[in-house]
């Protein structure tokens, strides 16, 4: 069979595959979430000390953010329907041993494991719909979905983790991944057929390994430090130096091997870095107002799990509203910076709203209108991001470049959460300072000045939102797929189809 046919005639089985592409990827990303509202009830039955609980979360960001640049590169090297499947069992596993964890070393090693399969999983998802999908047109449905589901299943892991909770029990929010891994890993093995020819075989790259992976580690540690014990400890301090040497040696280092981990043309082509950069500040801005917006339902609105979960809705439906049915139809009609850019701005919007939050805000009139509207503008930005990520990349470089969004993601993750909490607990600090001479209820003192430290986080969320759409219109310029003039809007003045398509090499 020509190539050209074989390019001609896609995977009949595409489709299936994406189903199962999607479940994985939606359990990877409801496991970031759905394990905060089960930790206080995990901790007590565990006997886990206040000081020891970030772990649950850290070991986890630790080793998925620290091993995601080795797992996008494993997938290249093995292949990435081996390595996605080999991900999934080893995350159920890992997942079964945290619901049955007996003490806090068990629970700690349970997250690390899950964040190291992680690792293996999430880049090969998204590589493998690089891979898979190389019509425009379908393209586009592909990444709508599978943006709606990166974007909004965070947020449905807070209302599965509430009912898991408080109906069931924590553990369950560690064996609910069990089935999804299940039936993704079947799934994938029997349906995903991966094209030939698009694997790199290359020796790895051990020197590139190490230093990114202890880079990434020192990195993320170093925010998560710095959350709990603050930006001038000698050891945040020292885990920030650790990482820019360690990052800076690892650039230096690929420039020069024969075959790199992380080629550095999947990060100069201005497209790609302008979605890691301006990704990565979203996610920054994000993360930090779901832990906000958690806290203020639960402990000032006193809400319970589940109706937290619920009160999170408008979101979900707005991500999914915008990736499915704004990203995904006008895709293919605007170069993707006219998607990304006011998609960032309209989130930025509905985070200003956010900023107006009181003890007695209006769910209806402010948090309601807020969410749905940093849904919309996420969603819609996330989806042609997610496609753009494997922009004009060669095949066998899919599994590294697709591990750089997550990367840009988790990192950006770890950096929003102590970043956005640190200056929320300064401004609540300085709020009590101000006010606790004339104080007549301190309870009530405590809570104002929770809040108007939430409010002051968010306000610098919505600068970051404002930085991440200035960043996409500056920095992408690649035209819309499927037409054959990008004029100006073509980095290489090629036809802009050419770019979107990864060429598939006959069986």
């Amino acid at each position: 069979m020509s190539k050209t046919a074989d390019t001609a005639l896609p995977d009949p089985s595409r489709w299936k595959a994406l189903a199962f592409i999607a479940l994985a990827q939606l359990m990877v990303v409801l496991d970031a979430t759905i394990v905060n509202i089960a930790l206080p009830s995990a901790q007590t039955d565990l006997g886990i000390s206040d000081g020891n609980k970030q772990w649950v979360i850290t070991a986890y960001a630790l080793a998925f953010g620290g091993l995601l640049l080795f797992g996008g590169r494993i997938s290249d090297l093995w292949g990435r329907k081996r390595t996605f499947v080999v991900g999934l069992i080893g995350f159920a596993l890992a997942s079964a041993l945290g619901g049955a964890a007996q003490n806090e070393a068990m629970m700690f090693g349970s997250r690390a494991l899950q964040g190291v399969f992680g690792a293996l999983l999430a880049p090969a998802a998204l590589s493998l719909l690089a891979v898979m999908f190389t019509d425009a047109k379908e393209r586009a449905k592909a990444f709508g979905i599978y943006g709606a589901i990166a974007g909004g299943g965070g947020a449905v892991g807070l209302i599965l983790g509430g009912f898991l909770t408080e109906y069931l029990n924590w553990r369950w929010t560690f064996f609910v991944n069990i089935p999804f891994a299940i039936v993704a890993a079947a799934g994938a093995y029997f349906v995903i057929r991966e094209p030939s020819g698009t694997r790199n075989r290359a020796p790895l790259d051990i020197p590139g390994v190490v230093l990114s992976t202890l880079g990434l580690v020192a990195l993320v540690y170093g925010f998560t430090r710095a959350e709990s014990a603050g930006w001038s400890d000698a050891v945040t301090v020292s885990m920030f130096v650790a990482a820019a040497v360690l990052l800076i040696a690892f650039v230096v280092t690929e420039a020069h091997v024969k075959s790199p981990l992380l080629p550095l043309r999947v990060l100069t082509e201005r497209n790609r870095g302008g979605v890691y950069l301006s990704l990565g500040l979203a996610i920054i801005a994000m993360f930090g107002l779901f832990l906000f917006l958690t806290y203020y339902l639960q402990v000032v609105k006193g809400y319970s799990p589940v109706k937290t979960g619920f009160a999170f809705m408008p979101m979900i439906v707005g991500m999914i509203t915008g990736s499915t049915q704004i990203g995904t139809r006008l895709m293919t009609r605007v170069p993707p910076r006219l998607l990304m850019g006011p998609g960032f701005l309209v989130a930025a919007v509905g985070m200003l709203l956010l900023t107006q939050l009181d003890l007695n805000t209006s769910y209806a009139a402010v948090i309601l209108p807020g969410m749905l509207l940093l849904g919309l503008g996420m969603g819609t930005a996330f989806m042609p991001a997610m496609s753009l990520a494997t922009h004009g990349i060669e095949p066998r470089d899919a599994g590294v470049a697709s591990a750089m969004v997550n990367t840009s993601q988790q990192v950006g993750g770890a950096i929003g959460t102590a970043l956005l909490n640190t200056i929320a607990a300064s401004a609540t600090t300085a709020y009590v300072a101000d006010r606790a001479a004339g104080a007549t209820d301190p309870q009530l003192l405590e809570l104002q000045a929770m809040v108007s430290g939430f409010a002051a986080a968010i306000w610098w969320a919505v600068g970051i939102l404002v930085a991440a759409a200035a960043i996409a219109i500056a920095l992408i310029n690649t035209g819309r797929p499927g037409t054959g003039s990008g004029g100006t809007d073509d980095a290489s003045g090629a036809g802009a189809e050419e770019e979107f398509r990864i060429p598939v090499v006959a069986h």
